[in-house]
């Protein structure tokens, strides 16, 4: 199988045979689980002090003739704490237990909890070569010539952009629509959708160039996983790979 190997300027410029991991058979319940796996391993452990609600400066005693006994006072068996005292007369308040005002949680998140999603190394690299072969409709992927690596500036990318008539896909990724619950409070308040994925051989000059263009991710060939294949689990993001980065797919024989 082969695709258009494109110039900078959008000028067809010849063909290039894609390796045979874009000839993969699209499985999307792998690609999937896959997404789902970086999701898990993604988040952060949270939990609350185990000794939450649970801490007091003295303990009562149950038994007759203890300093600060609720023995004889008609006082339910409920843990309690003092709010105020006088003498030797107490006024205490339900506490500690997770039915009362100001008690410890009940089942509350455990940081030791285990969040992640194991997923098997040959499932893996099957999901990722099933995400490549999904970039593969209408005409894409597109191949660009190894200058595309060279490109150190926005107006350049956007010019490349216009230049593939890709223009109105980065449209859809202008919009911002705020995110639902406390996220908006965490850094995170506004969420935008994924437009292209660039694709290059190494670390380069594009990589700057590129992050401010809405909606745009560029990752090296070798750093590739299903999160930027498939946004979402949702495989079939348009992607754009630099000449080198096919090249070094096929010769480095990656995820294999």
């Amino acid at each position: 199988m082969e695709a258009k190997i494109y110039s900078i300027n959008g000028k067809e410029k010849g063909k290039v045979k894609l390796p045979g991991q874009f000839n993969e058979e699209i499985r999307t319940d792998l690609i999937k689980r896959g997404f789902l796996a970086i999701q898990a391993d993604s988040k952060q452990p949270y939990g609350i002090d185990p000794l939450a609600g649970t801490k007091q400066g003295k303990a009562f005693p149950k038994r007759r003739r203890k300093f600060g006994t609720t023995y004889g006072f008609g006082i339910s068996r409920v843990k309690r704490k003092v709010l105020s005292a006088r003498g030797t007369r107490f006024y205490r308040v339900a506490a500690f237990v997770s039915n009362v005002r100001s008690g410890r949680k009940a089942h509350p998140p455990l940081a030791e909890k285990n969040i992640t999603e194991r997923i098997n190394k040959k499932e893996r690299r099957k999901a990722i070569r099933s995400a490549i072969a999904a970039t593969r409709f209408n005409g894409y992927p597109i191949v660009i010539e190894d200058n595309l690596e060279k490109i150190n500036k926005t107006k350049e990318v956007n010019k490349l952009l216009e230049n593939l008539k890709l223009t109105d896909k980065i449209e859809k990724s202008k919009d911002k629509k705020v995110r639902q619950g406390r996220g908006k409070r965490r850094g995170r308040k506004y969420k935008r959708k994924k437009s292209i994925l660039f694709v290059v051989s190494k670390s380069c000059d594009l990589s700057n160039a590129a992050k401010n263009v809405a909606g745009v991710d560029i990752s090296s060939v070798k750093n590739l996983n299903v999160g930027l294949l498939a946004p979402g689990g949702n495989p079939g993001r348009i992607t754009i790979w630099s000449k080198a980065a096919i090249d070094e797919l096929n010769n480095g024989k990656l995820f294999l």
